[in-house]
């Protein structure tokens, strides 16, 4: 699957934000402060936030006390927005084509399309669809499995 540390890491600051301004009246956190709860580069996350602003997805307040705060509810910010915000998409194909029956497969084996194509280039967008059914909030409440679609239970078999 290819969800790189700028998918992920745009998630989990978002979600540090929307966990400090949960109780307060959105005040403003620094990027310093994410960077050190969540570990991450600062100035990897600030080439993220400054995508994350251009979609409209957190606010900038600037002088003494500013930093960022999150621009809509944390239930409205849904997990694709904030993906595809950091260029992001999540696609599992091989040749990075996430739409099923695309006809350019230049990134395929040798320009041809696989046999399994169709199924990876559909998995990707159920994935797609999952995360756009997953809000800020839903995560930070533990509601994550209520956008699960009831049907046959998953088993998970671990290999060594």
């Amino acid at each position: 699957m290819q969800l790189s540390t700028k998918g992920r890491y745009a998630v989990m600051a978002l979600l540090d934000l929307a966990m400090l301004q949960a109780g307060n009246t959105a005040q403003p956190v620094t990027l310093a402060d994410i960077a050190e709860r969540q570990q991450i580069s600062l100035s990897y996350l600030e080439q993220l936030f400054a995508k994350l602003r251009q979609a409209g997805l957190v606010r900038s307040v600037r002088g003494p006390g500013g930093g960022y705060v999150l621009a809509k509810d944390m239930h409205e910010l849904w997990l694709n927005d904030v993906i595809n915000a950091v260029s992001e998409g999540v696609d599992i194909t091989r040749c990075g084509q996430m739409i099923p029956n695309q006809t350019d497969h230049s990134g395929c084996m040798g320009g041809v399309k696989c046999n399994a194509h169709d199924l990876w280039a559909s998995l990707s967008g159920h994935i797609d669809q999952f995360l756009g059914t997953v809000s800020l909030g839903m995560v930070l409440q533990g509601q994550v499995a209520k956008a699960v679609p009831a049907g046959k239970p998953v088993q998970v078999r671990v290999v060594s």
